[in-house]
């Protein structure tokens, strides 16, 4: 039995029910999932600004998680804030969505294209392209240009430009696969990729099942090197919290 914390950096609670719900889809039978959001930041995360806030958030629900147990955390932003800072606190592994949803397209296509929500967030991904070094895997980046809590409401419109951009991106990008570059775009991708007949890949998915496969592999986040558990010092105000 292992118990998958999965994180969402912002604090909409419908969207954290997005997020599990699609972790749950996918979990293998003796896993939990475990889906949470901070107390308090930042609504939705759409920029380094948001961003800084949520990462401060993920710091604060993976000690927590360690505190009860989890067999290992998912990082449910497209911008995987916060990461190598939460690696540095977990023993388990962490994998962000971003990290998941590119690694697992390179898998079973030599191109993808992303589909994301506002033109501003773009850039984000085309830094995080160059970090894991998959630039020259991504065929095109495209936005919906709605905010991200459009997932969320009720019309349906968000939903149906993100179909829209993922049959674009087939049709022109010559990409063999698509990444979809939010958490709250989880539960679309099954339907999707039977529609458009390629991999529409999800990151929350994808992070559970490479977590899940770690902890099975016995490996968690190494503590030799950069990743050691931080240094040891008092930390103050706002920040107490977080000593150990």
């Amino acid at each position: 039995m292992s118990l998958i914390q999965v994180i969402n950096p912002n604090t909409s609670l419908a969207m954290t029910e997005t997020i599990g719900q699609a972790a749950r889809a996918v979990a293998a039978p003796g896993t939990d999932i475990w889906a949470v959001s901070p107390a308090q930041g930042v609504p939705s995360i759409e920029g380094h600004f948001d961003e800084a806030i949520a990462a401060m958030g993920v710091l604060e629900q993976v000690k927590i998680g360690k505190a009860q147990g989890v067999s290992g955390h998912v990082i449910a932003c497209f911008g995987d804030p916060g990461l190598l800072a939460a690696r540095e606190l977990a023993s388990g592994p962490v994998i962000g969505i971003a990290e998941a949803a590119m690694h697992t397209a390179t898998l079973v296509a030599t191109r993808f294209s992303v589909v994301t929500t506002l033109p501003r967030t773009l850039v984000i991904a085309r830094h995080l392209l160059r970090q894991y070094g998959f630039t020259h895997h991504c065929a095109a980046l495209h936005a919906i240009d709605l905010p991200v809590l459009a997932l969320e409401d009720s019309s349906g419109l968000a939903q149906e430009k993100v179909r829209e951009r993922c049959i674009q991106a087939k049709r022109e990008d010559g990409c063999g696969a698509i990444v979809l570059g939010c958490g709250g775009m989880a539960t679309l991708a099954a339907s999707l990729t039977q529609e458009l007949g390629l991999p529409v890949i999800d990151g929350v998915s994808a992070a559970v099942k490479m977590v899940e496969s770690l902890v099975a592999l016995g490996f968690g986040t190494s503590k030799h090197g950069d990743l050691a558990y931080p240094l040891q010092k008092p930390l103050s105000g706002a920040f107490q919290h977080l000593n150990d």
